[in-house]
C-alpha cells in the first residue's frame, strides 16, 4: 500500500512544480527589493507631504516603486506557496492574477495604438506637470535629469523653453537659475571631469545667446520628440522584451494551471 502511495504522489510532475516554485521565489525576491528601494526612497521624505501628494495627478516614483514591488511581491509569494504546498488556491490566484495583469497590457497596448494621438497629448500634459513639480520632489528631479542626461539627451518636454513653466526658470523669477535649465540639459564638454551645477543659467535669456551658440551649450531637441525618435530605432528589442514578458506570463499560467489539474487528478485517487 505504501508502494502504491509513492508511486501515486509522483504523478504529480515535480519538473513543472519546481519551475514555477523557482521562477516565482526569483520574482518573489525582485519584488522585496523593489518594495524595500521604494519604500526607503519615501521615508527619506516628508511622510505628510507625500500623503497629501497622493490626490495630485503627479506620481511620486517612490510610490509607484512600492505599488510594483508590492504587487510582484504578492503575486511572487502565491506563486511559489502554492507550488511548494500544492495549494490549488494560491494556484488559482496565481494564474488569475496573472491573466489580469496580461489582458490588462493587451488592452492597454491597443487602446494606445488606437487613440494614440490622445495618448500622445495626455504624456505631454503630465510631462509639463513633472516640469512644474521638478524642485518639489527629488527622486523626479533625479529620474528628469537622467532622461535628459543618460538616455535621450534632451531638455524639455518640446523644447528648453518648456523650463519656463517651473518657477525656478522662469524668466520672470528672482532666482539665480531664471530665464536658464537645469544642468541635465547641458551638453558635456569634452575632458570636463566634474558636472558643472552652474552651466544653465540664464542661457535662454534673448539677450544672452543665438540660437546657433545655444545648441552648442544645451540640448535643444525635446524629449517627446527624442522619446519617439528612440523608440523608432529600438523598435526590435523593445518589441522583443513585450513579447517575452507576455511570453513568460502565458507560460506561468499554463504551467500552473497544469499543476492544478496534476493535484485535482490526484486528489481523486485518493477519494
Amino acid at each position: 500500500m505504501a508502494k502504491r502511495r509513492r508511486r501515486d504522489r509522483t504523478e504529480v510532475s515535480c519538473c513543472i512544480k519546481y519551475l514555477v516554485f523557482g521562477f516565482n521565489v526569483l520574482f518573489w525576491f525582485m519584488g522585496v527589493g523593489i518594495c524595500a528601494v521604494g519604500i526607503w526612497a519615501w521615508s527619506e521624505k516628508d511622510v505628510f507631504a507625500n500623503i497629501s501628494q497622493l490626490t495630485t495627478i503627479t506620481v511620486d516614483p517612490a510610490l509607484i516603486l512600492i505599488i510594483t514591488g508590492g504587487v510582484m511581491f504578492i503575486i511572487g509569494f502565491a506563486g511559489c506557496t502554492g507550488a511548494l504546498r500544492e495549494n490549488t488556491c494560491l494556484l488559482l490566484f496565481y494564474c488569475v492574477a496573472i491573466g489580469v495583469i496580461f489582458f490588462a497590457e493587451l488592452i492597454l497596448g491597443i487602446l494606445g495604438f488606437v487613440y494614440k494621438d490622445w495618448v500622445k497629448t495626455q504624456i505631454k500634459t503630465q510631462l509639463k506637470v513633472t516640469i512644474d513639480k521638478y524642485r518639489d520632489d527629488s527622486d523626479l528631479q533625479n529620474l528628469i535629469d537622467w532622461v535628459q542626461t543618460e538616455w535621450l539627451h534632451c531638455c524639455g518636454v518640446d523644447g528648453a523653453e518648456d523650463w519656463d513653466l517651473n518657477m525656478y526658470f522662469n524668466c520672470t523669477s528672482k532666482s539665480a537659475e531664471k530665464c536658464g535649465v537645469p544642468f541635465s540639459c547641458c551638453r558635456p564638454r569634452p575632458g570636463e571631469e566634474l558636472i558643472n551645477k552652474q552651466c544653465g543659467y540664464y542661457v535662454r535669456h534673448p539677450s544672452q545667446q543665438s540660437v546657433s551658440s545655444l545648441s552648442e551649450k544645451i540640448y535643444t531637441t525635446g524629449c517627446l520628440e527624442a522619446g519617439e525618435k528612440w523608440l523608432e530605432e529600438h523598435l526590435i528589442p523593445v518589441a522583443g522584451v513585450a513579447v517575452g514578458v507576455a511570453l513568460v506570463q502565458i507560460l506561468g499560467i499554463c504551467f500552473a494551471q497544469n499543476l492544478r489539474s496534476d493535484i485535482f487528478a490526484q486528489r481523486a485517487k485518493w477519494h
